[in-house]
């Protein structure tokens, strides 16, 4: 399965990395490769987790437009 992540720096330096089609799947790396590992270990846990509370594994998201 694939799915979107985000990364972003923090003010301490990490690197955030948030899978926004999971609510709360978060994880944080010193490198962006360590960000992703640790992102990666996250989301399964996350979707262990929902599918074991009869949960959706993933919730919709969508690409927009917004003008600026």
């Amino acid at each position: 399965m694939k799915l979107i992540v985000t990364l972003e720096r923090d003010e301490t330096g990490m690197i955030v990395a948030e899978c926004p089609a999971i609510p709360g799947c978060v994880s944080q790396g010193k490198t962006e490769e360590e960000s992703l590992a640790n992102i990666r270990e996250a989301i399964r846990a996350s979707m262990e987790a929902r599918a074991a509370n009869g949960m959706p594994l993933t919730v919709a998201t969508r690409e927009v437009e917004v003008a600026l």
